[in-house]
């Protein structure tokens, strides 16, 4: 079989998601955030207020599955809306205080997690297969496009 590997790369994508997220809701016992509200607050963190048909195309899932989310981060007060000069209905989503002190304290704890996880590995071969992964996953939405 031809590209044994690339296939085990792709289908040890899954087992790598679901390794990530079970690591993720462990770092979030402390906290009133689900993994999908730590979605949201991440997002704002790192790109500042957005809508949510914004947060939904950053995060590629369906807009209304976003809203969801975003209802849920608005009802324990991470997050706040405030009018939009661009677009009078759809408000502009932001960090409360609150929002933004717990998501940096996660970031903080995960990005210590991943210090450890990395020791002993190489940067340059970490760099490689985030390289291949980005192309692998840019050429298989490309084929699902095309209808391959």
């Amino acid at each position: 079989m031809k590209n044994t590997d690339l296939y085990r790369l792709v289908w040890m994508s899954r087992p790598l998601m679901q390794a990530t997220e079970a690591c993720v809701e462990a770092g979030l016992r402390e906290t009133e955030l689900t993994v999908r509200m730590r979605a949201v607050l991440e997002i704002l963190w790192e790109h500042g207020d957005l809508t949510v048909p914004d947060l939904a195309q950053r995060l590629e899932i369906k807009r209304q599955y976003v809203q969801v989310m975003v209802n849920e981060t608005l009802t324990s007060g991470f997050t706040e809306q405030r009018a939009n000069p661009r677009h009078k209905r759809s408000p502009l989503l932001m960090l409360t205080a609150r929002g933004r002190e717990v998501i940096e304290e996660i970031i903080s704890r995960e990005m210590a997690l991943l210090d450890r996880i990395g020791a002993g590995l190489d940067p340059e071969e970490i760099a490689t297969a985030l390289k291949v992964v980005l192309a692998v996953t840019d050429k298989m939405k490309q084929a699902a496009g095309d209808g391959k």
